[in-house]
């Protein structure tokens, strides 16, 4: 099965979405905004990629945090802690795929995954 993560207003879900869709993907979105986040499902994430590379820095959520708290972020279960916290700050979208974990939306990358 494959699972698309993120919030549907996020652009880059967006495009996934839309590319998921072109190609006939079946997919399942969860909005985890809507639904929430089970920490079990960020530590699992966090197994096939670097925390670095899941925690979203660049977004509101981040700038929102206080320097303080920016600086307890430094390894992968603080930063668990926090995306559980406020799953916003996950970088979007995430796809997992026969158990493996995608970061980030890249056509390239999704037509190699998926042999289109």
């Amino acid at each position: 099965m494959t699972t698309l993560y993120g919030i549907p207003n996020c652009d880059q879900v967006r495009k996934a979405r839309a590319w998921l869709d072109r190609h006939t993907v079946s997919y399942a979105f969860h909005d985890f905004r809507k639904s929430g986040i089970m920490r079990q499902q960020i530590d699992l994430w966090l197994q096939d990629i670097e925390w670095e590379t899941l925690l979203n820095r660049k977004g509101s959520t981040w700038r929102t945090l206080s320097d303080e708290r920016k600086a307890t972020i430094n390894d992968a279960p603080g930063a668990a802690a926090l995306m559980f916290e406020a799953p916003t700050i996950i970088k979007r979208p995430v796809l997992v795929l026969d158990g493996r974990t995608y970061v980030g939306f890249d056509e390239a990358t999704y037509q190699r995954i998926f042999n289109t």
